[in-house]
């Protein structure tokens, strides 16, 4: 069977990369992220961002996080220099995974999708359980290692290792996937 392919592009939110829980290493992977977002597409492979979108003083993962990525703030918004577009797709998520109680699994079907290409933040918590389910539901797995952190560089490690190991994600960079699709 070939591949077809999706990028899903995971909390890639003002609040992730410049605001309430701001994280330096997320600046440091837009510009791979956007030149990988650029090259799919191109090559006409959907472009799917995974946005954490909170009610505030209602969900769970704030009492651990504070309020972030509130919905219709700015905080909540793709950062610009990802350019979200009008051929993109946006899931919107209230939990780590971006698959979980919302509508991505349908939307990669019938897109046609099996392999997904797992971008964003962070490696050890939003990319690893988006791409924890992407593996129950069967999907094969791409990451881009430079188009993907975390907090810490050791959270980073431990998260890419993780994927690899237990979900057989397949571990590359942007220039090789990009000479590959």
């Amino acid at each position: 069977m070939s591949k077809k392919y999706a990028v899903l592009v995971v909390d890639m939110l003002n609040d992730f990369v410049t605001g309430a829980l701001k994280c330096d290493r997320g600046l440091a992977i837009v510009p791979k992220t956007a030149e990988l977002l650029k090259g799919c597409r191109e090559k006409g492979i959907p472009v799917i961002f995974c946005n954490d979108a909170h009610i505030k003083g209602i969900d769970h993962e704030l009492k651990l996080w504070g309020d972030h990525a509130i919905a219709g703030t700015p905080g909540a918004e793709v950062i610009p220099e990802l350019g979200l577009c009008d051929k993109d797709y946006v899931v919107p998520k209230r939990r780590y995974s971006g698959f979980f109680h919302t509508d991505l699994d349908l939307l990669l079907k019938e897109l046609g999708v099996n392999t997904v290409i797992v971008t964003g933040l962070h490696a050890h918590m939003c990319v690893r359980h988006t791409s924890a389910d992407a593996y129950q539901l069967g999907y094969d797995i791409v990451v881009p290692k430079d188009a993907t952190d975390s907090f810490t560089e050791e959270d980073y490690v431990y998260g890419i290792k993780y994927l690899k190991d237990t979900y057989g994600a397949e571990i590359t960079d942007v220039d090789t996937l990009l000479a590959t699709l």
